[in-house]
């Protein structure tokens, strides 16, 4: 057994690890793939230009999002607000948890669905929304509540969709870098312009095999994150809470309720915390397939709840 602040710590300490690796592989990536483009439209490889044009291109793109993620959110939820007077429980729960945490109030949301499952969303805890379905509302008591209202005002305590946003901007850059890359060299030849020697051909080759497994790497790294904000998540709803078996129960009753969510979609699943879309993997692939999930699978994240105190 560990305590709380214990648990907490570890899993900050993995997340920060994971986040490293990735920034490690994101800066090696873009030096490879900048390198074998500069070499390509012949100039001297080493520069970042291409680099630069790559984050405004995929920054622009995502900030839109980022910015207006919880308005975005929730008409794709079908989301309504949830009125005090409807929803007294969801409401003073959720009040007493920031209180504790030191959060302002979120506004609340709720999606009109038997499904089990909730959300937080916003770029800061100021814009922060926090969305359960009416099932999620109806089935779980108030300690169940509880854990998973802890969950998520820690992911809104974190910032965990703005480190979401930013490593989702970096997977862009990669990707579209090794796009450009490989698209230009299949479509047409190298600029006759001289430069970069031996070593710029070398980066250039270096370059092409990053081209074609960096955007899948860093789509593994992201998820790898995800699912260690999820563990991270859960460990700091037993410190808002001091009960890990508000949340052990909440779990199991969600992961037990096999309907679908069908407000959810592939672009809002990883919010959620339980994969909404309910996927059965089978035994013989789950440890590769779990490579692919936003989500640690709920057997793991009860085992870990269970080591706390």
């Amino acid at each position: 057994m560990i305590n709380v602040y214990e648990a907490v710590d570890v899993n900050r300490r993995k997340s920060l690890i994971v986040v490293f690796c990735f920034a490690l592989f994101f800066a090696t990536a873009v030096y490879f793939l900048s390198g074998a483009l500069a070499y390509y439209f012949g100039y001297e490889p080493g520069g970042l230009g291409f680099l630069g044009l790559a984050l405004i291109l995929s920054g622009l793109v995502s900030f839109a999002g980022y910015y207006y993620s919880d308005s975005i959110v929730l008409s794709i939820s079908k989301a309504k607000p949830a009125l005090k007077e409807s929803y007294p429980v969801f409401y003073s729960v959720t009040q007493n948890l920031c209180l504790v945490a030191s959060l302002p109030m979120p506004r609340l949301f709720v999606i009109d669905d038997t499904a089990t499952n909730a959300f937080a969303t916003g770029r800061d805890p100021d814009h922060a929304v926090v969305c359960a379905t009416t099932g999620l509302l109806t089935k779980l008591n108030r300690t169940e509540l509880e854990g998973v209202i802890g969950h998520e005002l820690t992911h809104v305590r974190s910032y965990d969709i703005r480190l979401m946003s930013i490593v989702s901007v970096l997977v862009g850059s990669i990707a579209l870098l090794a796009d450009v890359l490989l698209r230009a060299t299949y479509f047409r030849g190298r600029s006759d312009r001289k430069g970069g020697g031996n070593v710029g051909a070398i980066i250039f080759v270096v370059g092409l095999i990053f081209a074609i497994l960096s955007p899948f790497i860093a789509q593994l790294i992201r998820l790898a994150i995800s699912r260690r904000r999820e563990f991270f998540a859960d460990a700091g709803a037993v410190m808002l809470t001091r009960q890990p078996s508000g949340l052990i129960s909440a779990l199991q009753k969600i992961s037990s309720d096999h309907e679908p969510l069908e407000a959810a979609n592939k672009a809002t699943a990883h919010l959620y915390i339980e994969n909404p879309f309910k996927d059965k993997i089978s035994d013989a692939r789950g440890t590769f397939a779990n490579l692919f999930n936003t989500h640690p699978p709920v057997k793991e994240r009860i085992a870990a709840l269970q080591q706390m105190s």
